[in-house]
């Protein structure tokens, strides 16, 4: 698949990961549309691409009706669809039973699965149905679904029950969806990032910061939203890629803490 006129919709893709995937896939000759709840950013993002690579729908990926209209301007607008990349998420973070003995809000939780996992099979159902009306390529490819699971679903920390489950999932629909789907030519990849310079870690202090870095073996850095879309590029170009969750994390494993 080129990036070069290949269509695609981005969720979380006014900011960060899905922000750069954005300006990759534009930069490339593509067109795309994206989709989240930040209007002022998605606007702006729209704007700084071009109306002839880029249109804003805004949607909160927990409603399927905002779901499927964003899917739907994407073949209305652009004719078709190539390329699902799910980055809409959300962080959540309580212990089990804290040091006051009180539980983790239950709707916490389910915040975390309802966005995190049911928004991105959403997106995932409607964007593959909208894949199989595309004429395959000569090798019976018709669309590529990439999905954002985290380091955190493969071995998360204290705190983090929520994200780490709905994450998990994520990394454990890889391989059903891929065979799921390989009879529409559909691929599907996912990508497990590590600590990544977006804003979910802006706000960080200075010293949490350091110590982010550090833990890293190599090289010493946050991830970017570069990097994630060049891991994306790759998917897309690279057809006997599929069915796998590749980290991008500078071979950092989590501690507990």
């Amino acid at each position: 698949m080129r990036v070069e006129d290949s269509v695609a919709v981005i969720t979380g893709g006014a900011s960060g990961l899905g922000a750069g995937t954005a300006r990759m896939i534009a930069a490339g000759g593509g067109r795309v549309v994206l989709v989240d709840r930040n209007a002022e950013s998605g606007h702006a993002l729209a704007g700084e691409l071009g109306a002839e690579h880029a249109r804003f729908v805004p949607t909160d990926v927990t409603r399927t009706d905002e779901v499927a209209r964003a899917v739907q301007t994407a073949v209305d607008t652009f004719g078709r669809l190539d390329v699902a990349v799910n980055c809409a998420g959300i962080t959540p973070a309580a212990l089990v039973v804290d040091a006051e003995r009180s539980m983790h809000p239950l709707e916490v939780f389910r915040e975390a699965v309802d966005v995190n996992l049911v928004g991105a099979f959403d997106v995932i159902r409607h964007a593959a149905r909208a894949m199989t009306l595309n004429e395959p390529s000569a090798e019976g490819e018709r669309g590529l679904i990439v999905n954002t699971s985290s380091i955190a679903g493969l071995e998360g920390q204290i705190g983090q029950a929520g994200y780490a489950a709905s994450k998990g999932a994520l990394a454990a629909l890889t391989l059903p969806l891929a065979r799921d789907l390989a009879r529409w030519g559909i691929r599907v990849m996912a990508i497990a990032p590590g600590v990544m310079d977006t804003p979910m870690v802006a706000n960080v202090s200075e010293r949490r910061r350091a110590k982010l870095l550090d833990i890293n073996v190599f090289p010493k850095r946050l991830g970017t939203p570069e990097d994630f879309a060049a891991v994306v590029r790759t998917f897309m170009e690279t057809t006997f890629l599929n069915g796998e969750v590749v980290r991008l994390d500078a071979a950092v494993r989590l501690n507990p803490r």
